[in-house]
């Protein structure tokens, strides 16, 4: 199979402008495609060429299939990254690219159907001697039928649905008198949210664990993983902080995780990047939840901690090359953890809150990462996920890894959106994350908005000393709600604002 030349980002944000780079570190031309809210946007700024494919709502623009793959023509792109969300679990999407000739940079679609059916994955799950949690290896609809199952399960169990993810379709029944108003509740949320009102029904694991391994797989049967990432720390079921290794795995745990994480990948024929996810009791036995068919938010705390780029081996086994290594060449290297920075306000149940960034500056210096989708002066939009960043940093011990990211998350000043910068300190400095004894219900258990909460005193200091504005040559003293912003997200004090943008890459735009 030829090398590929020009790679189509079928992305936005922070994923888009981060395969760029790779693209560039292996001398491969890139095709960013845009919204018109983004067209200004960085990941625009960064490619080397760029196209309009319609209005803000994804399903006029990046939802698209028709235009992205007009655009992949036209431009001259020999091959596709779905980035993640968006069109990159979609098998339809998949197949037509190599209809079309188009190399798709992520697994076959009949991986991406499998795994993408929850049914149909504890199916194959089951016959590769994966363990599962206790439940109906298939859907069920006779509520009835599935109460009795309930039962014989043991409360609390969990009614899930077959299709999609993030919480939706999903209910924890207590009591057997709840179960059917919990049942043909997630039916008709799933029904809504997917398309498909199947559900099944499974133990809910007590005091769980997100633990999951990211594997790589090529085109010769070769299948690796690359250890776990515990991403435990979640509201709303989604994640906001990741770390790799998890602090709980014994080596035994970490070989049988890994190798069951292999048997997977195997069981549905898997290529490239993939992420299998377990749930880890509080007596730490494993159960098979689902696999994510394709590159995760998370994964930089892996490369950090081993030391590829798994967007190189995406586009690497994409192009036919085989790994070159085995899993004895793998070893982990200290410690990393992800912060996922959003515009949401903390203190009002994690609501997203869009606008213009009027500050963005990034921390620096030993051991940190950042992977931005926004640059100062830019807007959050309001049609997208608010992710601004992912900010990581690296330590040889998980203690140091802790330091480090305490200190990043002090010197990273946003101003003009609420963040979680304040609700990641507070993850930070608990026992119960510092010493390891936390589960997916931390957020519940340890946080609330006050907290976080800045007396009016402190507000009244903060103004006098927090934001000046630096504007045509001239200077203004910032209001109070400006200095309220700067002091709930960034501990770093006084700031200067720049109105203007300078994209420092100076690059050419098509449309």
């Amino acid at each position: 199979m030829p090398k590929i030349k020009k790679i189509l980002i079928a992305n936005r944000g922070e994923i888009a402008c981060r395969v760029i780079r790779t693209c560039r570190e292996l001398g491969i031309k890139s095709v960013a495609v845009y919204s018109e809210p983004d067209r200004t946007a960085l990941h625009v700024q960064m490619a080397d060429e760029a196209y309009l494919i319609g209005p803000a709502p994804s399903n006029q623009s990046y939802l698209v299939m028709d235009k992205i793959l007009e655009v992949a023509q036209i431009s001259g792109a020999d091959a596709i990254h779905p980035g993640y969300g968006f069109l990159s679990e979609n098998a339809t999407f998949a197949r037509r690219c190599a209809e079309e000739g188009i190399i798709f940079i992520g697994p076959p679609t009949g991986a991406i159907e499998a795994m993408g059916d929850k049914v149909t994955s504890r199916l194959l799950m089951k016959e590769a001697n994966v363990p599962m949690a206790p439940g109906t290896t298939d859907s069920i609809d006779d509520v009835e039928e599935a109460k009795q199952i309930a039962v014989s399960i043991g409360f609390p169990v969990l009614v899930k649905a077959s299709a999609g993810g993030g919480g939706k379709g999903m209910r924890i029944v207590h009591k057997v008198e709840d179960f059917e108003n919990a049942m043909q509740s997630a039916q008709s949320e799933a029904l809504s949210a997917f398309g498909d009102g199947r559900v099944y029904v499974e133990k809910y694991i007590v005091e769980p664990r997100h633990i999951e391994f990211q594997v790589l797989a090529d085109q010769h049967g070769n299948v690796v993983h690359l250890f776990e990432r515990e991403c435990s720390i979640q509201r709303r079921h989604q994640k906001v902080v990741e770390e790799a290794p998890s602090s709980i795995l014994t080596p035994k745990m970490r070989a049988e995780m890994g190798e069951a994480a292999i048997k997977t990948a195997k069981a549905c024929g898997y290529v490239g990047t993939g992420t299998v996810e377990f749930l880890v009791d509080k007596n730490r036995n494993f159960y098979f939840m689902e696999m994510n068919t394709r590159l995760q938010v998370e994964h930089p705390v892996s490369e950090m901690i081993t030391g590829i780029d798994l967007v190189a081996e995406q586009i690497r086994v994409a192009e036919g090359e085989a790994l070159g290594y085995t899993q004895e060449d793998l070893h982990i290297n200290g410690h990393a953890i992800e912060c996922r920075v959003y515009a949401e306000d903390p203190t009002n149940n994690f609501l997203p809150d869009p606008g213009h960034l009027e500050r963005h500056q990034p921390p620096s210096g030993p051991n940190v990462r950042v992977d931005a989708g926004i640059a100062e002066g830019m807007e959050v939009q309001i049609y997208y996920d608010p992710m601004i960043s992912k900010l990581c940093t690296w330590g040889k011990t998980r203690a140091a890894a802790i330091r480090a990211m305490r200190r990043a998350l002090r010197e990273y000043e946003i101003v003009g959106v609420q963040t979680t910068i304040p609700f990641c300190q507070f993850v930070m400095q608990h026992d119960a994350f510092t010493s390891g004894n936390f589960d997916t219900h931390f957020v519940p258990l340890y946080f609330t908005p006050d907290v976080l909460a800045l007396d009016d005193a402190g507000m009244d200091e903060a103004a006098a000393v927090a934001a000046v504005l630096m504007r045509s040559g001239g200077m203004a003293v910032a209001g109070k709600e400006s200095a309220k912003t700067a002091t709930t997200t960034s501990t770093a004090g006084a700031s200067i604002f720049i109105d203007a943008f300078v994209s420092p890459w100076g690059l050419r735009r098509k449309q």
